[in-house]
């Protein structure tokens, strides 16, 4: 078998041994009943659910065209980029959902939820050959054979038998499913496609360390700019077979560079999209989003992605600096200009010029700064404090900040004129809480980086330490969950996986009940009350005649906000933060409340 194909060896640098205890080989696959009951048809509404999950049914001809036109547009490398980035999004919505079925079925039947439900939504049939898996170790392993592929019908019945696979969707839904279940970065590989002839497509999963040259997968899940549109099929698509050398890989980044964003989900690939689209011209852009969001990240990936990106690019935190100084740290203070100006200095601007200027809370930035920042984005003029000496400089302007300059344009704090020059090319950049996709490849990105760091090393995350993790809202962000991560790092033993007692001791919402219990635990907790409130997150409920009833009935206020609880709760499937959500309360109320419920 081809080095790049067989399962990861035994004491190869980054790789757990795979013992006979955990490697299984044509495992029996467990019934599908329990998933059928999850898949609901509502033909009246127009909907059809799986779980609470609102699906769609897409004529699978109609896939193809589309798929095709994307390559015809797009080129091929970019629109099996796009196909792969919704199979990975796919795969890690129903990766949410597997998660909470079958809690006392084996690792393996618990796994292949993802799989079958894969074919219950009607792309593909997988038959697992070999399979591996341990989330403490985060060793995992397969190889499969996909039977009937969609994709690959919908492929060969406009392009015909070609050279390369062509299940881009379903590589990219197995590799979302894997890394999402396992809590860091799996890769899948096709090497035999039936749209190169084969009769089945045939697969293989492991973790990105232990595959020859991973980039060549990753890059199909982060949006690139789109350089040409090359349709041929004659184009070369990375294959799996072995060239004789292997490149190495920098364990200690997780994969990626250092100093580039990562994530995986809509949100993200959305925000490089806009990214890509303006890196090119001089508009300024003004990033906004909640502190911790990696606003100052991505103002640097705009600045390697222009044509000043050989130029300095210089940051400044107008937060940071005391309000007297502002002035002088922008544009510069000529010798005797105040007390304790001994000498002339240049500004960030003229550090900059000809580069990029990145204004970090730039509502932080004093009246007599905003209208002197101004001048400078009107006409590239700017003077030293205590000069008259005109100088010009050419910088590109980003600014950023969490705060809402409506508001403090309302409140007199930020000129209007100056926020309609920065505001050209705005970019949102979403909380963390609501790109949920991002977190896997966050938290395998961050035991890296801390690892090395810190020259310590785990070697996984358990399951409940996992569930903790995307159950928290993340009030903080990246910059939240890279420290929990760091210190969860430093208190977990060497070798070992991270554990929920490690995040015990770092901030208090990982101490309640319903972070480190599973959704089964949890509804089985709440059930015990005999007042029910259901009725009541249906649709065209009577909120009025339900209340009525429970006042002639004489029931306590109590015990209807705490059939409310239980009732949001099982109507979200246990997920504490959408059930808080429905209630219009705070998550840290509604644990509050859970807890009082199991006491």
């Amino acid at each position: 078998m081809p080095r790049g194909n067989k399962r990861p060896e035994p004491g190869r640098e980054g790789t757990a041994p795979i013992s006979s205890a955990n490697f299984l080989t044509n495992p029996p696959l467990p019934e599908l009943l329990d998933l059928v009951e999850q898949l609901r048809f509502s033909p009246q509404e127009g909907r059809i659910w799986l779980s609470d999950q609102r699906m769609i049914l897409v004529h699978n001809e109609v896939f193809g065209a589309l798929r095709h036109e994307l390559i015809e547009t797009l080129g091929i490398e970019a629109a099996r980029g796009l196909i792969t980035r919704m199979g990975y999004l796919a795969g890690s919505r129903d990766a949410a959902l597997a998660r909470t079925m079958r809690p006392t079925h084996s690792p393996f039947d618990t796994f292949m939820v993802g799989p079958q439900l894969h074919a219950l939504e009607g792309f593909v049939v997988a038959d697992i050959l070999e399979f591996a898996m341990d989330s403490e170790t985060g060793l995992h392993y397969s190889e499969f054979v996909w039977k009937d592929s969609a994709e690959a019908d919908a492929h060969i019945a406009i392009h015909g038998i070609g050279s390369v696979p062509a299940c881009w969707r379903e590589v990219g839904y197995a590799s979302g499913y894997a890394s999402s279940f396992m809590g860091k970065r799996i890769l899948v590989r096709e090497v035999e496609c039936r749209a190169m002839g084969h009769t089945h497509c045939r697969g293989f999963a492991k973790s990105a360390e232990d595959w020859d040259n991973p980039e060549l997968d990753l890059k199909y899940l982060t949006a690139q700019p789109v350089e040409r549109r090359s349709s041929s099929f004659a184009v070369s698509i990375p294959r799996v077979r072995p060239t004789g050398q292997q490149t190495k890989i920098d364990k200690n980044i997780g994969q990626v560079d250092a100093d580039k964003p990562v994530g995986a989900s809509v949100a993200f690939n959305t925000t490089l999209h806009k990214i890509n689209r303006v890196a090119s011209t001089r508009a300024s852009v003004l990033l906004l989003g909640e502190s911790g969001v990696g606003k100052s990240l991505l103002a640097q990936e705009v600045h390697k992605r222009s044509p000043r990106s050989q130029k300095p690019f210089i940051q400044i935190n107008c937060a940071a600096i005391p309000e007297q100084l502002i002035e002088a740290e922008l544009f510069g203070v000529e010798r005797g200009a105040y007390t304790g100006a001994s000498e002339t200095r240049f500004g960030r601007f003229e550090v900059a010029d000809g580069g990029t200027l990145f204004l970090d809370e730039v509502a932080a930035l004093t009246p007599i700064a905003q209208g002197k920042l101004l001048r400078v984005l009107q006409t590239g003029e700017m003077e030293h404090l205590g000069s008259n000496k005109t100088r010009t400089v050419d910088v590109r302007i980003l600014a950023a900040t969490n705060e809402n300059l409506s508001d403090a344009i309302r409140q007199g704090r930020f000129r209007e004129d100056l926020f309609y020059r920065l505001n050209v090319f705005p970019i949102v950049i979403p909380p963390l809480r609501e790109r949920q996709d991002d977190i896997p490849v966050l938290l395998e990105y961050s035991l890296h980086k801390f690892s090395k760091r810190h020259g310590r090393a785990v070697v996984g995350v358990t399951d409940r330490a996992l569930q903790a993790i995307l159950n928290h809202p993340w009030p903080g962000n990246i910059r939240e969950l890279e420290n929990v991560i760091e210190r969860g790092l430093i208190l977990a033993e060497e070798g070992q996986p991270l554990d929920i007692y490690h995040l015990f001791t770092i901030h208090d919402d990982f101490k309640t009940e319903n972070a480190i219990t599973s959704n089964a635990q949890g509804l089985a907790m709440l059930k015990s009350e005999p007042l029910d409130a259901s009725e009541l997150f249906a649709d065209n409920v009577d909120i009025d005649g339900w209340a009525a009833r429970m006042l002639r009935d004489g029931v306590a206020l109590f015990d209807v906000e705490n059939a409310l609880v239980r009732a949001a709760v099982e109507k979200t499937g246990g997920n504490v933060s959408r059930a808080a959500s429905l209630l219009g309360i705070t998550r840290s109320q509604l644990d509050y409340r859970i807890k009082k419920l199991s006491d």
